[in-house]
């Protein structure tokens, strides 16, 4: 599995107030490592007094260009604020290759027509699948990106650009929350009771084949409930989420002490096999980390899906999953950061 690399920072755009976007140059031997696919992200990682911390940000370029992430500060944020206030061009930063499945398809529809709904900093990834499937002739693109005022709108100009350079194929509708418009429709916040009015007059449903969703969590969902009531296919709808915080938070669990090793689990890394003891009450990713610092990670939150791997063997229970859908989690698939063993014997591939 690929590993960290340090990556020089090409240019530092600033946004808005709150956000940047950092562009990474990549040398000549890492490019084909880091070639992405339109709505992939980027894992960084850093050491904050002593200690390593990750985080997973969205490619905001469109397919072929350099790598470029969107960031929007978080208060109090340990990375985010670095990432918008303190880098510099020159500067260098570990980076993973790209990953992520919010992706176009490698062989997309040339005539589809493709709805995205963001709010906030989900337009990140948004921007990168808008511009990229526009590249394409014939396909059609609607962005409804949902903010709180304009001067809040992460890639305005850019968005801006891309209607003037398609203005028969890309329709974009702003939706702010604390602003007036002049439409009433487009003042609020994309709920479902606005999305469900929205739509219908924006875009001939049962037409749009795909439908992309990226923001906070009360949006992606309120987005998908109304897609289900306007009978949309279940695959027809991606979706990604931003940031742990934004989710509701683990249930309360009375965790009784270790009685010691409970479960013989087998970890399968870049071809190799490590097997461990480990307490049942605690994660795969944190009992296998310290036998293999190498395994994948970043948010620990069940929500980028980095630490994704499959159950060969044996049953955990996987305390919450916001990454993996219902395909993957019947092809056996589970979030090793989310998952305790309730087996005595478990096998996990990570290359699988």
């Amino acid at each position: 599995m690929p590993g960290f690399h340090a990556l020089r920072v090409a240019e530092v755009e600033r946004l808005c107030d709150d956000a940047a976007a950092v562009t990474f140059d990549v040398p000549p031997p890492l490019r084909e490592e880091y070639a992405f696919r339109p709505g992939q992200f980027l894992t960084l990682r850093r050491m904050i007094d002593g200690r390593e911390e990750r985080r997973s940000y969205s490619i905001c370029a469109p397919l072929g260009a350099a790598p470029r992430i969107g960031v929007r500060e978080i208060p109090d944020g340990l990375f985010s604020s670095w990432l918008v206030h303190d880098v510099r061009s020159g500067d260098t930063i570990e980076v993973l290759p790209p990953s992520g499945k919010f992706t176009l398809s490698p062989s997309p529809d040339a005539a589809a027509h493709h709805v995205l709904i963001a709010a906030g900093s989900g337009i990140t990834p948004v921007l990168s699948i808008a511009a990229s499937a526009l590249s394409e002739p014939s396909t059609r693109v609607t962005v409804l990106y949902g903010n709180r005022r304009s001067g809040t709108v992460m890639f305005a100009d850019e968005l801006a650009d891309l209607k003037d350079a398609h203005p028969d194929r890309f329709e974009l509708v702003h939706v702010l929350s604390q602003e007036p418009r002049e439409a009433e429709l487009f003042t609020g916040r994309l709920d479902a009771d606005r999305l469900r009015a929205l739509l219908p007059r924006l875009v001939p449903i049962s037409a749009v084949d795909d439908w992309w969703l990226c923001g906070p969590f009360a949006m992606v969902q309120d987005a998908q409930r109304v897609l289900r009531d306007f009978d949309v296919p279940r695959d027809r709808v991606h979706q990604e989420l931003f940031h742990v915080d934004e989710v509701p938070p683990e249930p309360n669990r009375k965790k009784s002490a270790p009685t010691g090793p409970a479960s013989q689990v087998t970890v399968i890394l870049d071809g190799r096999s490590t097997t461990l003891s480990q307490p049942q009450d605690a994660t795969v990713l944190e009992s296998a980390q310290k036998v293999r610092p190498d395994l994948p990670f970043a948010c620990k939150g069940g929500v980028c899906g980095t630490c994704r791997a499959k159950l060969v063997e044996g049953d955990v229970e996987m305390r919450r999953n916001y990454a993996l859908d219902q395909a993957e989690l019947d092809a056996g698939y589970i979030l090793t950061c989310q998952s305790t063993p309730v087996a005595s014997q478990l096998t996990i591939d990570y290359d699988a």
